[in-house]
């Protein structure tokens, strides 16, 4: 196809760097678009769901790339609108995690991430739903989603202030039991369903993830005593925690999740309440184009 035309959504409000660098990435991306070709059309979203909105008129009007700036929200949000479409997806990572961007081994610089999605090519990769609601990397139960529902509040974003979060939440979270298709998990820590391996800044939740093999990965993590924390938290992000006693997994493409509480959920880090006690979680294989 020629290069002809180009859509960049760029979240002003994601990740940490300053406004003026942000404004020279997106002269950057401008000119090196133009440099390789394309018409770029570059658009500052303003509110929730403002990239799903742009995405899907891209994919309408027949955009072949959609490059997004952002964190795994806006990122699910662009995505979410461009499954079962011809328009692929490029991603420049911006956020506090990025697990979708490191799982499929992208730069974290920003330059470098632009140049690839330039002149990557589009190759197909699975998404998740949670009763219907898309995910790309991860979406969970559990400890996670607490965090997640925690984090949100915060005034600040970054690395820095997740790890406080996840700190002051370990001690306050009480672990609770699931029915997974009618079998009882008992009281569990953790319950994610993994997309991609890895929640974000290279924590590991399900080291053996394919994002491209047609199912997804449900791990559990049994509560374990708060002297192991250390040693859970290093094979985290050792990658290796599918070789504690604490963490098991299977693979599946679809799921009935029940629970006797409203269920506190994640997708893609970003908080969900779900109505009612119960989820249906499934896979949709090869639904999203990337350029990598």
């Amino acid at each position: 196809m020629p290069k002809t035309d180009l859509l960049v959504i760029i979240n002003p409000l994601s990740g940490t760097m300053p406004l003026a660098q942000k404004e020279s990435l997106r002269l950057f991306i401008a000119t090196e678009a133009q440099r390789q070709g394309f018409q770029p059309e570059l658009i500052m979203t303003t509110h929730a769901g403002h990239a799903t909105e742009l995405a899907a008129q891209a994919a309408q009007t027949g955009i072949r790339r959609v490059l997004v700036v952002g964190g795994d929200g806006t990122i699910n949000e662009a995505a979410r609108a461009l499954r079962k479409t011809a328009t692929a997806l490029g991603i420049i990572p911006m956020g506090s995690g990025n697990g979708l961007a490191r799982h499929m081994g992208l730069p974290m610089n920003p330059q470098k991430a632009t140049q690839r999605a330039l002149s990557g090519k589009p190759v197909l990769i699975d998404s998740g739903e949670i009763n219907d609601l898309p995910f790309f990397c991860t979406a969970g139960l559990g400890f996670e989603a607490y965090v997640a529902h925690e984090f949100a509040n915060q005034p600040t974003r970054g690395l820095q202030t997740y790890v406080k979060t996840a700190y002051r939440a370990f001690w306050s979270y009480k672990p609770a039991s699931y029915l997974v298709d009618g079998q009882e998990t008992g009281p569990l820590f953790s319950l994610t369903i993994a997309n991609a391996a890895q929640f974000g800044n290279n924590a590991w939740i399900a080291p053996l993830a394919n994002i491209a093999d047609g199912q997804l990965d449900l791990c559990q993590i049994r509560p374990f005593p708060a002297r192991m924390a250390g040693l859970i938290g290093w094979r985290l992000f050792n990658k290796s925690l599918n070789t504690s006693a604490y963490w098991q997994s299977q693979r599946l493409q679809q799921t009935t999740i029940e629970s006797d509480a409203p269920l506190l959920a994640h997708a893609d880090g970003e908080p969900i309440l779900l109505a009612g006690n119960t989820c249906t979680v499934r896979v949709l294989p090869g639904s999203l184009s990337v350029l990598l």
